[in-house]
């Protein structure tokens, strides 16, 4: 495999607020064939792009899935992360407090403004630090989330805190089907009168959904990353949006990925039909969970084109967009990034891979 991306990061380009339009962000432009790199906005991404290209967009909707309380036995506080629901009541969550849970423990959970709520009981502990538990109402469970709980940041911003305008600034615009513990960053750059420009330059839109969870910004431990654990993500096609694809491609449009979540559903997809299929009828009507790794080297067979956030050194995000990308020319864009001080992570800026 080629090298690891390693890179320093001045602390004060880890953008900790999104741009008040965030159109305009910047945006790196990588061109693969001329291995160049040059500087632009995402406002001008209808003119980056030629008609009869299609944006997929991930459609994923980011809950409210950080939650708050105390032990109530002992009062000592504690903190959660709601994962997903397993079977008709029950959550799936990770957690944190001082001291040893124990199976069968109740959780007072609190509300935003620091207010008991309901019981969760911790039913049974699970691999990787993971609890099986079901809250002790009978409210719906997306219901409830909106209640109590809060946007699950990562911790490069503000420690994980979150502010009133997040609720609005970590979820796309096109959000729509709730379940995602992280925001797919790469569609936070869009404006509706940015997508309406896209589509006034003859460039198609595209939706599918991937539920990005908790293990994207897993660092990588280890030195082989084939030993690195890939997470987890259930993530659908459905046979409109494949349709849609196949047909850009049988048209010689380029199917643009807006950020590695939808590169790695539509790479999963692509990926089940047989060697040597047709690249515009790779892709079927799909739902089902991932586990893609995707690394040097890889043959990308699902996109054409790829608009991302920067990411974090030894994440499976970089390696995702090294193998897309390139190593060396990715390396000389991270290094122009840094140099040009763009803004760093999910509220930061972009780079367009052509």
């Amino acid at each position: 495999m080629e090298p690891w991306i390693e890179y320093t990061l001045p602390p004060e380009l880890v953008a900790q607020e999104p741009l008040q339009n965030r159109a305009d962000a910047r945006l790196m432009v990588i061109d693969r064939q001329q291995a160049s790199i040059s500087h632009s906005h995402m406002r001008d991404l209808p003119h980056l792009l030629q008609p009869g290209d299609r944006l997929t967009l991930n459609d994923t909707k980011v809950i409210p899935a950080q939650l708050r309380g105390v032990r109530t036995s002992t009062g000592g506080r504690w903190q959660g992360l709601f994962l997903g629901k397993v079977g008709e009541g029950d959550w799936e969550i990770v957690c944190k407090t001082r001291g040893h849970l124990q199976p069968m423990e109740a959780i007072t959970l609190e509300d935003r403004d620091g207010k008991s709520t309901t019981k969760l009981w911790l039913l049974e502990r699970l691999e990787d630090g993971r609890w099986l538990a079901r809250p002790e109402t009978e409210v719906p469970t997306f219901d409830l989330l909106q209640q109590i709980g809060r946007v699950p940041l990562p911790p490069y911003i503000r420690g994980g805190n979150m502010v009133d305008s997040d609720s609005q600034n970590y979820q796309t615009v096109f959000a729509k089907r709730p379940g995602a513990v992280a925001a797919p960053t790469a569609g936070l750059h869009f404006t509706d009168d940015l997508l309406r420009a896209v589509s006034q330059s003859g460039i198609e839109i595209s939706a599918v959904t991937l539920h990005v969870g908790m293990g994207t910004f897993r660092p990588i431990a280890v030195e082989d990353p084939a030993e690195h654990p890939m997470h987890r993500e259930w993530g659908e096609v459905s046979e409109v949006a494949a349709r849609e694809l196949n047909e850009t491609r049988s048209a010689g449009g380029r199917v643009v990925a807006i950020g590695t979540t939808v590169t790695r559903l539509l790479e999963t997809v692509a990926g089940l039909q047989p060697e040597g299929t047709p690249v515009e009828t790779r892709l079927k009507r799909w739902d089902g969970n991932t586990e893609i790794f995707i690394r040097p080297p890889y043959e990308f067979l699902g996109i054409d084109a790829l608009l991302t956030n920067f990411h974090f050194p030894r994440t499976t995000l970089l390696l995702l967009v090294q193998a897309f990308g390139g190593a060396k020319l990715i390396r000389e864009a991270y290094e122009e990034a840094i140099k040009e001080e763009y803004r760093f992570y999910s509220y930061g800026d972009a780079m367009l891979i052509l």
